[in-house]
């Protein structure tokens, strides 16, 4: 856990739920953390679901709330540990992200979850050999890869679209959210009979700081062979696996 200095605003229905500058990051799971407003920042009715406890090991048996304004209502939308072994959790309130309709750092919206200071993002241009393989069917081959490191995945290689078999992709009803770089469609592959569902993606629009991937395509190394200079990528085992 620690504290963050950003303005932490929550929304629902158009109406304020919650705002703070003081919120708790706290993370539950080890991909990025979720954040806790201080009770005293929450602008919402919290009303008790009766005889609704959710455990964990670690935080203790929490009270769940419905949040209230007007005619708008979250069901089982907040958690209170109040009784947590956890001194800093007992004043403080967890709001689920997918409950509310909209959540703003400063004046920016961020989509998905809570973003992770420790997550870092770097995007390089580069000059390796880069084929994407699926069922021996070459899908992509560059020399012109646009490499993104983050914290914690396996490198992605973004591919110029002319060197992608883009007869081989069919766009995906998919639609994914990163909060550090924006929304991505997804497509399929397909090779013969084979589809291999939303094994590639791609940025149209991505944010500022990851703008050198804008229109580039990506492939799962997850689920797809690499071949980097030649040499065959271990498939890496990831939560996208």
């Amino acid at each position: 856990m620690e504290r963050s200095s950003k303005r932490l605003r929550v929304y629902l229905a158009g109406r304020l739920v919650a705002e703070t500058l003081a919120p708790l990051l706290v993370w539950e799971v080890p991909y990025y953390p979720t954040y806790y407003f201080p009770l005293s920042d929450i602008q919402a009715r919290l009303v008790e679901e009766p005889g609704v406890i959710s455990h964990s090991p670690s935080r203790g048996d929490a009270r769940t709330f419905a949040l209230e304004l007007d005619e708008a209502r979250a069901p089982a939308a907040a958690l209170r540990y109040d009784s947590s072994p956890i001194e800093e959790l007992r004043d403080a309130v967890r709001i689920a992200w997918d409950s509310m309709d909209a959540w703003f750092e400063e004046d920016e919206q961020v989509y998905t979850h809570a973003r992770d200071p420790y997550t870092r993002v770097d995007v390089l241009a580069g000059s390796r050999h880069v084929q994407v393989i699926l069922q021996g069917q070459t899908i992509a081959d560059s020399d012109r890869p646009t490499l993104l490191f983050e914290t914690g995945l396996p490198p992605r290689f973004y591919l110029p679209r002319p060197d992608v078999r883009m007869d081989l992709l069919e766009l995906s009803q998919t639609i994914t959210h990163c909060p550090y770089k924006g929304q991505a469609q997804s497509f399929n592959v397909r090779v013969g009979d084979l589809l291999g569902e939303d094994l590639a993606w791609s940025y149209p629009a991505p944010f500022a700081e990851s703008q050198k991937i804008a229109g580039l395509i990506a492939f799962y190394n997850e689920k797809l062979d690499i071949v980097l200079d030649g040499t065959l990528q271990e498939r890496p085992v990831t939560k996208f696996s």
